[in-house]
């Protein structure tokens, strides 16, 4: 049996039957009179299109999967009934005998006027329906609201090369050839005198230059990864809830001077 408390646990959760699961948990009907949840709405088809009744007396609700002792063709098939936010009485005695269930409070009543007197010795009827004590009961629907998880969208990593220009600047070196004369010395007089005096010779040097050479290596730099926050925001709702109000219509003499 699901609670007051578990109403907004409910709505939103998967309803998972006896062959897995159902569908999501869209609306939850309160009895008109003890106000205790009696049966929930789930979204059912490909795309959640369609809604079933499924009632809660046998439901139990863990994390959020609400679970039903129902297949899913028990429920697909149910009775259709309008998910206007309210059941009328047919409708809900169709849906109990469809599941096999007995109750249920909106019974249909009979709209014959009858006087009978109450516990407290007063003769009270409804002019419109069936006899009732000297007091009238005013009700109104309260919002419950409650929160589910969809798909809003994606997000992918996806890595690919790129191209671009790099421009480094390196120092290069290059031998260049030079005549240097010098003057002839007791210290360098014999190497001038080794070899004819007169004679044709050729003396050669070989030059070197620096070229610049690029070499390519592949190297990690970073890792990334693609991961999710949450996000608490306020999000209004605005729903129209009826309500029931009481006035006083009576003449000057009933109403005293």
């Amino acid at each position: 049996m699901i609670t007051e408390q578990q109403i907004s646990t409910v709505i939103g959760s998967t309803a998972v039957g006896r062959d897995g699961k159902l569908g999501t948990v869209g609306e939850v009907y309160l009895d008109d009179e003890t106000g205790r949840p009696e049966w929930a709405t789930v979204r059912t088809g490909l795309f959640g299109t369609k809604e079933a009744f499924v009632p809660l007396a046998q439901a139990d609700i863990t994390g959020d999967e609400l679970r039903l002792p129902y297949d899913k063709d028990k429920v697909k098939q149910a009775p259709h009934a309008d998910t206007d936010g309210h059941l009328s009485p047919t409708e809900e005695a169709e849906l109990y005998r469809y599941y096999g269930l007995e109750g249920g409070t909106g019974t249909t009543t009979d709209t014959a006027r009858t006087d009978t007197t109450n516990e407290h010795g007063t003769v009270g009827h409804d002019t419109s329906g069936p006899t009732t004590d000297n007091a009238m009961t005013r009700s109104e629907e309260r919002l419950s609201v409650g929160t589910r998880s969809e798909e809003v969208g994606r997000a992918r990593l996806r890595k690919y090369v790129v191209s671009e220009n790099v421009t480094e600047t390196v120092a290069v070196a290059r031998e260049e050839v030079r005549v240097e004369r010098e003057p002839i010395t007791d210290a360098n007089v014999g190497n001038a005198l080794d070899g004819p005096a007169i004679s044709e010779e050729e003396h050669e040097v070989t030059l070197h230059a620096e070229r610049p050479v690029v070499a390519k290596e592949a190297v990690p730099v970073e890792r990334v990864r693609l991961d999710t926050q949450t996000v608490t925001e306020q999000a209004t709702v605005n729903e129209e809830v009826r309500k029931e109000q009481i006035e006083l219509d009576a003449d000057d003499v009933t109403r005293g001077r």
